[in-house]
């Protein structure tokens, strides 16, 4: 058996043992590690989450700098394009297109995740720290719960909500990504509803504030899954928030159009508390490579986007929680 598969299974024994644990799983399902509570290296593995907060640290003595350089336009463009056509020929509904921009900041990865304000935070072995503001699946007391986040706006800009809600764009990228998660929890629950259609969250920045509009699934967990976390996670992963739909065509466009390996940019980790189990979606994501810095971030595309309002997108999200 390879090594997600172990780490799968290894989640079913511990749960039906109730040992809470650590898991991480990468994008592609080819490398994660799961580790319980007791034995996790807390100087080399850091994170927070509503059930597991970290008290952040009092503020640094110095101002943090935040350089970025997002790749030229007309070289996104050429990207965009591409996903635009595979969307008009009919291979896909929205396809999240992903980039990997470098960065320059006085703050160690450690420092950024002390100070940071998040939902979901990690700091992964001085390798990456990522923020995350959404859940990918709760599971608690026989239910299951997740809540796909797509449609972000500058919080500055007046009547931001309404511009917004308003956005045909927006609506239907978000309206495909619920769909296709209703439609993922169905494989593993019955009774799928949507519990709480396009509510707002307003994010804070380094530089600015944001809203991000997001949707709470829920379901009754099928019998055979009640004690199989492990099955839940190989069975829906890779997230459809950060993929699209249809999934299986959709990965494949991304795999040909992107120009790097996400690694764990777009997986997922979580936590059981030895009863409940939550986790998040890895997106917000700075990594170290060869000592230097990458912003991971990216954006749905749909048949109604237009190149320049997502290519700014790309750059709204590179930020740090820092305020």
């Amino acid at each position: 058996m390879d090594q997600i598969g172990n780490i799968f299974n290894q989640m079913n024994e511990y749960f039906e043992q109730n040992i809470p644990y650590f898991f991480i799983v990468d994008y592609d399902k080819k490398l994660g590690e799961i580790i319980p509570l007791n034995h996790l290296d807390r100087t080399e593995i850091l994170f927070s989450s509503p059930n597991f907060p970290f008290k952040n640290a009092t503020q640094f003595p110095k101002e943090l700098t935040w350089k970025f350089n997002v790749e030229p336009f007309s070289i996104y463009e050429k990207k965009f394009q591409h996903v635009k056509n595979e969307i008009l020929k009919g291979n896909s509904y929205l396809v999240n297109l992903c980039c990997k921009t470098p960065v320059e900041t006085n703050y160690s990865l450690e420092e950024i995740f002390q100070l940071g304000n998040s939902k979901y935070k990690l700091l992964w072995k001085d390798q990456f720290v990522h923020f995350s503001p959404e859940p990918f699946i709760k599971i608690q007391e026989g239910k299951i719960h997740t809540f796909p986040m797509k449609g972000t706006i500058d919080a500055t800009v007046p009547h931001a909500k309404e511009i917004l809600l308003n956005d045909r764009k927006e609506l239907t990228e978000h309206n495909i990504i619920t769909d296709l998660m209703r439609n993922d929890l169905s494989m593993v629950a019955d009774d799928v509803f949507v519990e709480n259609f396009r509510y707002f969250e307003k994010i804070q920045t380094n530089t600015k504030a944001v809203y991000q509009t997001s949707s709470h699934i829920v379901g009754t967990l099928k019998s055979e899954y009640k004690n199989s976390p492990g099955n839940i996670f190989d069975k829906l992963l890779p997230a459809g928030s950060i993929s699209g739909a249809p999934k299986p065509k959709t990965l494949k466009i991304i795999k040909d159009v992107e120009q790097f390996e996400r690694g764990f940019y777009t997986g997922v980790w979580g936590v059981f508390d030895g009863k409940n189990l939550d986790s998040c979606v890895i997106i917000r994501m700075l990594e170290k490579e060869n000592e230097n810095l990458y912003f991971k971030s990216g954006g749905g595309i749909t048949a109604m986007s237009d190149a320049r309002k997502e290519y700014q997108e790309i750059s709204q999200k590179i930020y740090v929680p820092i305020y």
